[in-house]
């Protein structure tokens, strides 16, 4: 009988355990899981347990209560075993239980908080959606206590606020774990304001504009506006059984925005520090100051804001100090009772003029530093500049750089949001769309929401000074906040895409509106982002290079673009940064020429393959060839590297050369299963024939996709071809000749360098192979077949084929380096790309190896004549790659505390901005006067050189008479007056 009994429950256990391994396999199965359990009773848990301290779990109804007794036993919910498989398979924690849960498990350290951030996610899925996957079971009786929550949620932010690189390097994660995370009396009542009125509009769609501006622009007044709806739609709401709701909603913002609600908060947070806390006097002060006003004049509400501001910037650089260890806790609550604070009294604040919008603006960004959405580096980078001018008069290119600054200060604080949750998000919305509201819904919620619309009334005012040029459809608001990055134009259908688009096969004919731009783009038409990256990553250059137009949006309008998709456009941007998306029945005849004209004049360059010197055909020791080998033996990479050995000796490592001599007489061997042609005859038949079949009338994409296919059969055979043994004897020698070691000792990086890069006109940054830090001997071997496989990739033909007129006569080198473990990589412009001083120079870069030039959102400055830096941003990277001497790469993780590059370091970028505008002219074979285009590393304070190459833009673009024409011209001289009053 016993093993009658046994059978079903194997039976049963089997079962869940087949179901978990498939749906820990795909999102569609995770999402099938999700809307299974959102009908249980019981949700994602099996039951209610005691979980003794002793280790034991028993059922109180079969084994009763723990045996022992002790603080430390706990009864609440256990987890189904889909659940738990699912935790162990994916990382993925759904219907997260804190209590007993450990310390380090939940701060998930190795994984950058990753089940902490679920926590958080999935309370904001839990609000929004009815309980998301604990829509039935939201009110399970017993499946936590709150009591045991907040008191795990107290002792777990005391453990962790004791770590001071915590409260350095998370602070915004850690303040924003303090909202969620129960450890007190609960008192959000913004968060239920923004939740109800979600569900609400859900329910009722005519709801839809009140909710828009309840999230977008909150104000006592919207309480009011709510009531006038009831009485509106009062029959409706009550037998939708919505009034009550509505009715509540209305409470709330009452009752949020009474000044005494509001300083009863902050009371309440200064109570818990304890009396010797130096923080506490402070405190007390701005409540004896405020507590009996009710805040309802302007010099009111000025002065609460202001000192608000101040109280939370000086919690944020004092909370770290000894003194405080005690009170941690206590203090970031009042800082998010502060930042509350101000978030209901902005809107009240109607400034009178210029002027005094910017001195709103400078409190809500030292609010925003408080907050931990700008790290305090960055703040005191721009401290000095978002203060008062002092005059009454400003020359206009003044105030437009104070208005350029503000915006950039708001991406700022969205990059810090979007960084610390954006992975998590992403990895949610596979099988929860929902869940991409999450990072608006925390923004809306913060001081960056009333510091954005400062800011955005700062552009308004702007473009009543003077303009852009601008001119885009109405559902595109605030049109200033677009800045035009490549001048160019372009025709074709509007393509908008949410994701990372990694893999995307994209329309070479369309324009596309990206959160991020992919690293391995193929060409398109034109370019509209949220995030540039940095100015100077392989996908920019390549865009500026072919004269694709790019501009770069506020992540606000992103949702207005949604509403453009799937039309067809015309598109421009002016050098000067002026943005026009019109549709294309509404183009001008001007503007339609010009399509005509481009199709008929196209610029396009020929390779001379006269200069090639395919007898060379032995390993080269890189300090002995030259920039005069550039398209002759190698490629420009290592030529131009061989040529800074000698300009640059100290900086620039030895290296070794497979010259293209050695590539072509591989490919006289027999190709498998050609019958009998060999590499280099198949390639060659495989071009003639897509030239017969374009001469034959087939279109152009019929000869790439024909052409394409003739590729991948030829990569794939490159990929596994045989490497002549004395390749492979001369490596060997040539290693510990030139490197001091043997090969697979070394670590070295291997990097394509064909003869079809850094030509005058075409730059072909980023389109072929690197192999970071390879150090085994077989997979170096590796490394060589599949660089010289990497030319013939989809990618690479197709930006090629859109500039040159024989992208077949391609020729790969390589150049090997030894690994050089950078601390920080990126790029140097020896010109000032976003205004085009000659004498100026542009920075971007990133932690650890392959800094930048991959499109990380970098640390990017502008080095003035003199070297002055002004930081155009900061990184917001959340990991980078360091090189081990073991071989591989280690992915680390970042934080945003500390700026990448130090004052001394930007003044050595600029005295070598200035060393080679000198030597590179005079160097031999250098046939440039500049800009330069400079690929570098730092080791400490000493700088590594990896590339020099001219910095090549689309002189058709640059030169439009179009272009210029929508440019308005600007008159220097022009002041304007800071305190004409708004709307005089």
């Amino acid at each position: 009988m016993r093993i009658a009994r046994l059978f079903p429950v194997f039976l049963l256990s089997f079962f869940v355990l087949t179901q978990v391994e498939v749906l820990a396999q795909e999102p569609s199965e995770i999402a099938e899981l999700i809307s299974r359990l959102r009908q249980e009773d019981r949700g994602p848990y099996m039951g209610i347990r005691w979980f003794c301290a002793d280790g034991s779990v028993l059922h109180p109804r079969i084994e009763g209560n723990c045996p022992n007794p002790d603080p430390d036993n706990k009864q609440h919910a256990k987890y189904l075993p889909e659940i738990e498989q699912l935790g162990r398979k994916k990382h993925i924690f759904l219907g997260q239980i804190l209590t007993a849960t450990d310390r380090n498990e939940f701060w998930d350290e190795t994984n950058d908080h990753d089940r902490l951030k679920q926590y958080m996610l999935g309370n904001y899925l839990g609000r929004i959606d009815n309980g998301w996957i604990q829509e039935k079971s939201q009110y399970y009786r017993g499946a936590f206590q709150i009591e045991d929550e907040r008191a795990w949620g107290r002792d777990f932010l005391a453990w962790l606020m004791r770590n001071q690189e915590v409260l350095r390097g998370d602070f915004y994660l850690l303040r924003e774990a303090v909202k969620d995370i129960p450890h007190g009396e609960e008192s959000d009542i913004d968060q239920r304001i923004r939740d109800r009125s979600r569900i609400l509009s859900d329910a009722y769609e005519d709801f839809l504009d009140l909710r828009v501006k309840i999230h977008g622009q909150p104000t006592i007044s919207d309480a009011a506006a709510v009531r006038k709806f009831m009485a509106a739609n009062e029959s409706d709401l009550r037998e939708e059984g919505l009034y009550e709701q509505m009715d509540t909603l209305a409470q709330d913002i009452e009752t949020a925005y009474s000044s005494e609600n509001a300083m009863s908060l902050i009371s309440a947070a200064v109570s818990a520090l304890s009396n010797n806390s130096p923080f506490r006097e402070q405190a007390e002060h701005f409540l004896d100051n405020f507590k009996e006003s009710e805040i309802e004049t302007k010099s009111d509400i000025t002065s609460v804001l202001t000192r608000s501001a101040e109280l939370m910037w000086a919690i944020r650089r004092e909370i770290g100090e000894e003194t405080y260890r005690e009170n941690r806790l206590a203090l970031l609550d009042l800082s998010i009772e502060l930042e509350r604070l101000i978030f209901r009294l902005a809107p009240r604040w109607e400034p009178a003029h210029a002027r005094e919008l910017m001195e709103k603006a400078c409190y809500l960004t030292e609010a925003a530093a408080g907050a931990g959405l700008i790290e305090s580096w960055e703040y005191e980078q721009v401290e000095s500049a978002i203060g008062d001018f002092n005059y009454q008069y400003v020359f206009l290119d003044h105030f437009e750089s104070y208005v350029d600054l503000m915006s950039r200060i708001v991406s700022w604080g969205a990059a810090t949001n979007r960084a610390t949750f954006g992975p998590t998000v992403d990895k949610y919305a596979e099988f929860e769309p929902l869940a991409t509201d999450f990072l608006d819904d925390r923004v809306r919620g913060s001081v960056l929401l009333p510091l954005g619309e400062a800011a955005s009334f700062l552009t308004e005012y702007q473009a009543t000074t003077g303009s852009l040029g601008s001119d885009l459809p109405a559902e595109v608001q605030n049109i200033n906040l677009l800045r035009g990055v490549n001048p160019g134009y372009a025709r074709g259908k509007l393509y908008v895409i949410e994701s990372s688009g990694e893999e995307l096969e994209v329309d070479p004919k369309g324009i596309y509106v990206f959160q991020r731009p992919p690293a391995d783009l193929k060409p398109v038409a034109g370019l509209l982002t949220v995030s540039e990256g940095n100015l100077v990553s392989h996908v920019q250059l390549l865009a500026r290079n072919l004269g694709i137009p790019n501009a770069i949006i506020a992540n606000d309008q992103f949702a207005d673009f949604k509403q453009l998709d799937g039309d067809e456009f015309f598109y421009a941007v002016s050098p000067a940064g002026g943005v026009i998306l019109r549709p294309i029945d509404e183009m001008t005849e001007e503007e339609q020429a010009l399509f005509t004209e481009y199709e008929r004049s196209e610029d396009r360059v020929t390779v001379d393959n006269d200069r090639l010197d395919l007898a060379a055909n032995r390993v080269l020791n890189m300090s002995r060839v030259n920039s005069r080998d550039s398209g002759v033996r190698c490629g420009p990479k290592a030529a131009n590297l061989g040529q800074l050995k000698q300009l640059f000796p100290d900086q620039v490592v030895e290296g070794l050369v497979i010259p293209f001599g050695i590539f072509r007489e591989h490919l006289d061997q027999e190709m498998p299963d050609q019958n009998g042609l060999s590499y280099w005859q198949f390639l060659n038949r495989s071009f003639e024939e897509s030239r017969q079949l374009e001469a034959q009338g087939s279109s152009q994409s019929q000869v790439d996709e024909f052409l394409m296919g003739k590729l991948a059969t030829m990569r794939e055979a490159l990929e596994n071809i045989r490497l002549k043994p004395e390749l492979i004897r001369e490596l060997r020698d040539s290693f510990q000749v030139v490197f001091g070691g043997s090969m697979g000792r070394v670590p070295v990086f291997l990097r394509s360098d064909t003869n079809m890069e850094d030509l005058p006109e075409f730059t072909g940054a980023g389109l072929n192979l690197t192999l970071f830090n390879v150090l085994d001997e077989a997979t170096i071997l590796d490394g060589i077949k599949r660089i010289w496989a990497s030319p013939y990739t989809e990618r690479s033909y197709l930006w090629r084929q859109r500039y040159l007129t024989n992208p077949e006569n391609v020729f790969p080198s390589i150049l090997i380096i030894p690994t050089v473990d950078v601390a920080s990589s990126g790029v140097l412009i020896t010109k000032g790309i976003l205004d085009g001083d000659p004498l100026a120079s542009t920075v971007a870069f990133s932690r650890g190896a392959g800094g930048a030039v991959e499109g990380q959102a970098a640390e990017s400055y502008r080095l003035g004549p003199s070297g002055q830096p002004r930081l155009l941003s900061p990184a917001r990277e959340r990991i980078h790659r360091r090189l081990p001497a073991t071989g591989g790469s280690k992915m680390t993780p970042n934080d945003f505390s500390e700026r990448i590059l130090s004052t001394s370091q930007l003044q050595s970028l600029h005295e070598l901005s200035i060393a080679a505008r000198n030597r590179m002219p005079d160097s031999p074979g250098v046939s440039s006067d500049g800009p330069w285009d400079i690929e570098l590393g730092f080791e400490d304070e000493k700088i590594w050189l990896f590339q020099i190459r001219p910095f090549v833009e689309n002189k058709r673009a640059q030169s439009s008479d179009y272009l210029e024409s929508i440019s308005p011209q600007k008159e220097a001289g022009l002041y304007i007056d800071m305190e004409y009053g708004f709307g005089e």
